[in-house]
């Protein structure tokens, strides 16, 4: 019972960070877990009755295998989809038609394979797949025990040495927008980037994908032209609407267009072969390796009504709560905190217009990893916020010591970016940081800040929230939780808070700091 609840509370920063030691360590863990894969399941030609869809990409993955399920549900279709990373619980990430598992189904399958892995690892060196292969395995082997009519794959990171990578004959492959992230992995050029993500390539098997940075499409050609992969352009979204009307899409931001032309190729060359007697691949020409310009067709009223249906919790959301209104949004490339930026200032100015009174608008802001911090804060200037707050994405003031494991990192040192975050932002609005230093009480949090312009910085999620909300939550307003004294300054600093007939609330940079967020602001995702 230990060992479950350690797996199934298992951070999801986790990972990344256990494959991140070594390059041939990340190489190594795909051909373990494919021994381990035959001990859980008794053929991998088994996994082809899964009639797998197989995505990767830098940004745009996960909502494109979100549309593409979506559209293939409302075709009446019995899907899974598994994704990456959760947001709040691991059940998440393992879906039959559109629902997280549950708890129960989860432990019943986990122990399952879990067993059967522990009874061999001795012929396997002695050693247990990862904890993203150990999902991997568990999502194989629920959708088939299932019997869904098609599983849509996420790939974790990268693609050619992903565990998800198992899969030797998908039904079709796709591949989102392409940026530079997980370098320690994939390497630091765009370039390397797109080899690993062509990696999923199969013979013979259609690959689609949409227009992408310099650099990285003359690598996706290449792969395709090795791997005897016919490689598709997505046309535009706007393309697909010259015989009906404008498509509408459940997912908010410009960004997102690509993304559903992306799901429209893949869904409808799924279901052209499903529609196919011997499932034979209706591509066959691989045209020495160039890109092909996939079709526009006129989408079906199902799928157009799977584009409106999609939901994607964390990517561009939004959430009303009473008088304050939580944009939440996950983006950790600048890419991504571009078209966020945008997406907020489009959205927030709409909601604005129906404000009754003064608006009040804050960031609630942090990153993980290596990832620029001070560009990422650069784009983010001109939402023009009234506040700007940091903390670590630490849930609750007790939770501290399991977030130290999380990101192998002190909560000191978590709070000193978050310090470095605020005077990054001060400069880049032009503010004087003459601020004192924030005193760190040894063995525990530290003291909250002083009053410092239109800028603080909290010791975890909660307490940022509850300062920022002044109230106006009552899930907020829990006093059973464990929470820092704020000081009469911090509190006086809030006027204007308590003045707003609405305050407007951007939480991005990190999927951990939203999924920390939606544990407080949607309480149903928690359980």
């Amino acid at each position: 019972l230990l060992l479950f609840l350690i797996f199934y509370n298992f951070p999801t920063s986790a990972v990344t960070s256990e494959i991140t030691h070594s390059y041939s360590n990340y190489r190594l863990q795909s051909y373990l877990n494919y021994t381990c894969v035959l001990v859980c399941i008794s053929k991998v030609d088994e996994l082809d009755r899964l009639n797998i869809i197989h995505v990767t990409g830098t940004k745009g993955k996960g909502s494109t295998c979100a549309f593409t399920e979506q559209i293939l549900r409302n075709c009446g279709f019995r899907t899974g989809f598994f994704s990456s990373p959760h947001l709040v619980q691991v059940t998440e990430r393992i879906r039959i038609n559109g629902q997280p598992i549950g708890k129960e189904l989860f432990t019943k399958y986990f122990w399952q394979i879990y067993r059967r892995l522990d009874e061999t690892k001795d012929a396997n060196g002695g050693t247990m797949p990862t904890y993203f292969g150990i999902l991997t395995i568990l999502a194989f082997h629920i959708f088939l025990q299932e019997k869904v009519d098609l599983a849509v794959i996420e790939v974790g990171i990268g693609g050619a040495y992903d565990n998800t990578n198992i899969i030797r004959r998908p039904w079709v492959c796709g591949i989102s927008f392409l940026d530079i992230d997980h370098t320690d992995i994939l390497g630091d050029t765009i370039e390397k980037i797109a080899w690993h993500k062509a990696g999923i390539f199969k013979p013979g098997v259609p690959a689609f994908t949409i227009r992408q940075p310099e650099g990285a499409m003359p690598v996706l050609e290449q792969r395709a032209k090795e791997i005897g992969c016919p490689l598709w352009m997505c046309p535009q979204l706007e393309d697909y609407q010259a015989e009906c009307k404008p498509l509408h899409l459940g997912l908010a931001g410009q960004h997102q267009r690509s993304n559903a032309s992306l799901a429209l190729q893949l869904s409808h060359t799924w279901l052209q072969m499903r529609g196919l007697p011997d499932n034979s691949l209706p591509y066959i020409t691989v045209n020495n390796g160039r890109m092909l310009q996939a079709t526009a067709f006129t989408p079906s009223p199902m799928m157009v009504k799977g584009l409106a249906d999609t939901e994607w919790p964390g990517r561009s959301q939004t959430l009303k709560r009473g008088a304050v209104t939580y944009f939440l949004d996950g983006a950790h490339t600048l890419h991504s905190i571009q078209a966020c930026a945008q997406w907020f200032r489009e959205t927030a100015a709409e909601h604005e217009r129906n404000a009754s009174g003064p608006v009040a608008r804050v960031l609630l802001f942090n990153v993980t990893g290596e990832r620029d911090a001070a560009a990422f804060l650069k784009l983010l200037v001109p939402c023009h916020f009234d506040f700007a707050v940091f903390c670590p994405c630490i849930a609750e003031v007790g939770t501290s010591n399991i977030q130290e494991k999380k990101f192998d990192m002190s909560v000191e040192e978590m709070l000193s970016r978050c310090l470095d975050n605020e005077r990054i932002w001060r400069l880049h609005n032009h503010q004087d940081d003459n601020r004192d230093n924030l005193l760190l009480i040894e063995d525990s949090l530290p003291r909250l800040p002083e009053n410092r312009g239109d800028t603080l910085v909290f010791p975890c999620i909660f307490s940022a929230l509850q300062w920022i909300t002044h109230g106006r939550n009552s899930v907020l307003s829990d006093q059973a939780k464990t929470t820092l004294p704020v000081k009469p300054s911090v509190t006086a600093k809030a006027a204007s808070l308590r003045e707003a007939s609405d305050i407007q609330v951007l939480i991005t940079g990190s999927l951990y700091l939203v999924g920390g967020a939606l544990k407080y602001l949607d309480p149903a995702s928690s359980k």
